[in-house]
């Protein structure tokens, strides 16, 4: 094999350790886009989830709003699961740091079909207190594309997850008012991967080590000649982060009864901060390992562990808040309701990955998210006394732009279609289902590029279908 001749001048052996430390960056980190899933309810998906917080007679008010368990009756067990199919396929081009085309095809369709449970318990406790549980995934997405798709230094897999374990109490403060409380314990979990350019960011921090005057033009010329010949295009690698962490919240609603056919409620839930911690695993070609394995590199890069080996690392991660203000009217033959959410994305500005390895630098990803808005209108209309037919629409804005739009999670706005069904066996148990259908906007991305400037400029197709079912048992 090949080796890079390091007697130049002790300046070029600089850059290069430079270059080499430059690359020892994380894959693009999940961006914070919407993987906010509202799916905790198959009878609120029915309608599009309008009057989540206000309909009542539906467990899922313990996670969506405490205060409405005011509404249930005696005690309640109750099972949801939802069936999300998500699609994204992208189109478009990929440069690295020198303008050239990166080779690949379009990564294939990037998305998944993934189960999303809820299962909840509520009872009355005494004439105006009612008490909770419920165990949701409020937030996730997963994408996946071919690894060696033209974006690949940008993401290739990427699988994000909370579970929350939510325990609500409400109060009956007069018979119009109620208030509600709860405890959330959440675990946050990650895996992204990509792979690395080993070309790219070598020649790209050589030619910014003499634009910064560490060398001359002309010893960057050559140490970018005998940089290439040893590592050429092609010469990637691959890394993966994985983290997780249990970190815990709360939320606080209320619920008013302006008349006795219509209701208002109000719900806010905090933000949850995590620190993630877990390990960093990277693979590299042998062209690679042999400059690594230089004696005059290794002494520049440090004593101790060599970069791109296993190593553990931590991340600052937070979920974010979320308001929501709900309307439901209540009529003998129907039920008519209105929902309108706001998302605190801009509470995550970016993310540091920190290493324990002190010869991998952490890196920073930026994001600057925007707030999003969720609103929604449906209802309901009752054919007899067992059977229940759903129908909503709904607008779900998206806190990504086309400037740092990722193809981790590719995601614009998004509106709704919805269409539920309900059936009451008997007094004691009845089972729902809901079907929606997502339409997305198409996702432009302008030019987000990794760590070591490899860019990536296209669009993706998405479109999305949810299916829900749920059995409810009240004793």
């Amino acid at each position: 094999m090949q080796k890079l001749n390091l007697s130049t001048r002790p300046l070029a052996v600089a850059a290069l350790s430079l270059a080499i430390a430059g690359a020892l960056v994380a894959p693009q980190a999940a961006q914070a886009s919407a993987f906010q899933l509202k799916e905790n309810s198959a009878k609120a998906l029915g309608r599009a989830f309008a009057g989540s917080a206000a309909a009542g007679d539906d467990a899922s008010v313990i996670v969506n709003n405490p205060a409405a368990m005011s509404l249930l009756q005696g005690n309640v067990f109750q099972a949801d699961v939802t069936g999300i199919n998500f699609s994204t396929k992208f189109h478009g081009t990929a440069t690295d740091a020198q303008g050239r085309p990166i080779s690949g095809g379009n990564g294939g369709d990037a998305g998944t079909t993934i189960p999303v449970p809820a299962l909840y318990f509520a009872s009355k406790v005494g004439d105006r207190w009612h008490l909770g549980l419920g165990l949701t995934a409020p937030f996730g997405f997963k994408t996946e594309y071919d690894s060696d798709w033209k974006g690949r230094y940008n993401a290739v897999k990427s699988d994000f997850k909370s579970f929350d374990a939510t325990l609500s109490a409400s109060f009956d403060v007069t018979d119009d008012f109620a208030v509600g409380v709860s405890a959330i314990a959440q675990k946050t979990s990650a895996e992204l991967t990509s792979a690395i350019n080993y070309n790219t960011v070598g020649l790209g921090l050589i030619q910014r080590a003499a634009a910064a005057g560490q060398i001359s033009p002309a010893v960057a010329r050559a140490l970018a000649t005998q940089y290439a010949t040893v590592v050429p295009p092609g010469s990637d690698g691959y890394a993966k982060i994985k983290g997780d962490d249990w970190a815990y919240g709360w939320q606080v609603g209320g619920i008013w009864k302006l008349t006795p056919n219509d209701r208002i409620a109000l719900n806010y839930r905090s933000k949850i901060s995590h620190t993630l911690e877990g390990t960093g695993n990277f693979t590299m070609p042998t062209n690679v390992s042999a400059v690594l394995s230089n004696p005059t590199v290794g002494a520049l890069l440090g004593s101790g562990q060599p970069p791109f080996t296993h190593t553990n690392g931590s991340a600052g991660f937070t979920t974010p808040a979320i308001a929501t203000a709900s309307f439901w009217h209540q009529d003998q033959k129907f039920g008519l309701g209105f929902d309108l959410s706001w998302t605190k994305w801009d509470s995550f500005k970016d993310l540091t990955v920190n290493y324990s390895n002190p010869n991998q630098p952490s890196t920073t990803e930026a994001y600057n998210w925007r707030n999003s808005w969720f609103a929604s209108v449906g209802g309901e209309y009752y054919v007899n006394d067992k059977l229940t037919l759903r129908g909503g629409v709904a607008v779900d804005s998206t806190p990504t732009y086309d400037d740092t739009r990722s193809p981790r999670v590719p995601d614009s706005t998004r509106k709704w279609l919805a269409f539920g069904i309900g059936y009451k066996a008997t007094d004691r148990f009845e089972i729902n289902a809901g079907y929606a259908h997502i339409f997305v906007n198409k996702a432009h991305i302008g030019g987000v590029s990794d760590a070591t400037a490899d860019r990536l400029v296209g669009e993706s197709d998405d479109k999305g279908n949810l299916l829900s079912v749920s059995a409810k048992y009240q004793f």
